[in-house]
C-alpha cells in the first residue's frame, strides 16, 4: 500500500477493491442509547451493550478519573478526543473507498496525520472488501466494522482506534468484544472471518498493532454471548420491575 498525493488529492495504490458480499445498511439512531433499525426493531448497538454491562470495576476507575481531573477538564478531554477520532476515521474510509480525501483546515491536520500513521503500518491488507460496514446479529445486536478486508491472506476485520496514549493489551478487552461481536454477525451472513485487527494511534503518532487470532476471536465470541445474555436479562429484569411500580 502506497500514500500517493497529486494535485492537493491523496489516494492509495497498490489495493484491490472487491465488493463481493451485498452488505446492507441500516439507520442508527443516538437517542438514550444508540440503536440501530432492523426490519422493524431497534436493535441495541455493540457499544449500548458493552456500555451496559461493564464491570463494576471499570465504571469506578473511569469514575475515579473524572474525578480526579475535574468534570469540566474530563467532558474536554473526552469531546477532542472523540472529535479527532472522527475525523482521523473519515480520512481512513475515503482512502480505503480509493476517493481520496483532503482536509486543509487546523483541526483537520492532526487526525490526518493519525491516519496516514495507520495506513503505513497495513502494508499486509491488499484486498479491500468494505468500510464502514453495517453488521447486524438475529436482531440481537448491530454495530459498524471500521474494515473488512484481506490481512495475510485471510478474511479478516478491523477496527481503527485513536488513543490519547499508547495502550496496554489489558486495557483494551473492549474492543476485542467489539470484533467478536461484528465477526459473528459476519459470520452469519456473509463469510467466516478468521482474523481481527486492532490499529491504533496516538496524538504523538505512536502506531500499535493488536492482533485476534483465529483461537482468541472464537474465545472472545463465547465471552460477548455472556454479556449480549447478561444485557437483556438485565433489561427484563428493568421491565419487570416498572411494571410492578
Amino acid at each position: 500500500m502506497k500514500i500517493q498525493t497529486s494535485n492537493q488529492k491523496i489516494i492509495l495504490t497498490d489495493l484491490t477493491f472487491d465488493r463481493k458480499f451485498r452488505y446492507k445498511e441500516y439507520a442508527r439512531n443516538d437517542e438514550e442509547v444508540r440503536t440501530y433499525n432492523v426490519s422493524d426493531k431497534k436493535v441495541p448497538s455493540v457499544t449500548t451493550i458493552l456500555s451496559a454491562t461493564q464491570s463494576k470495576e471499570k465504571q469506578d476507575s473511569l469514575r475515579q478519573w473524572r474525578e480526579r481531573v475535574g468534570k469540566e477538564e474530563a467532558s474536554r478531554i473526552t469531546t477532542q478526543a472523540a472529535t479527532r477520532g472522527t475525523e482521523m476515521h473519515y480520512v481512513l474510509e475515503k482512502y480505503l473507498n480509493g476517493q481520496g480525501y483532503l482536509n486543509l483546515s487546523k483541526e483537520g491536520e492532526l487526525p490526518r496525520t493519525m491516519a496516514h500513521t495507520v495506513l503505513e503500518n497495513m502494508s499486509d491488507i491488499k484486498i479491500i472488501y468494505g468500510t464502514e460496514v453495517n453488521l447486524e446479529y438475529k436482531q440481537k445486536w448491530a454495530g459498524t466494522c471500521d474494515l473488512v478486508c484481506e490481512s495475510n491472506g485471510v478474511l479478516t476485520l478491523g477496527d481503527f482506534k485513536q488513543s490519547n496514549k499508547p495502550k496496554r493489551e489489558e486495557w483494551i478487552t473492549d474492543y476485542y468484544y467489539q470484533i467478536a461481536a461484528y465477526a459473528l454477525a459476519h459470520d452469519l451472513h456473509f463469510g467466516k472471518i478468521e482474523r481481527g485487527l486492532i490499529l491504533m494511534c496516538t496524538p504523538n503518532l505512536v502506531f500499535q498493532k493488536f492482533i485476534m487470532s483465529k483461537p482468541m476471536l472464537e474465545e472472545y465470541k463465547e465471552k460477548w454471548l455472556a454479556r449480549v445474555d447478561k444485557y437483556y436479562t438485565m433489561n427484563s429484569q428493568l421491565l419487570i420491575k416498572k411494571g410492578q411500580d
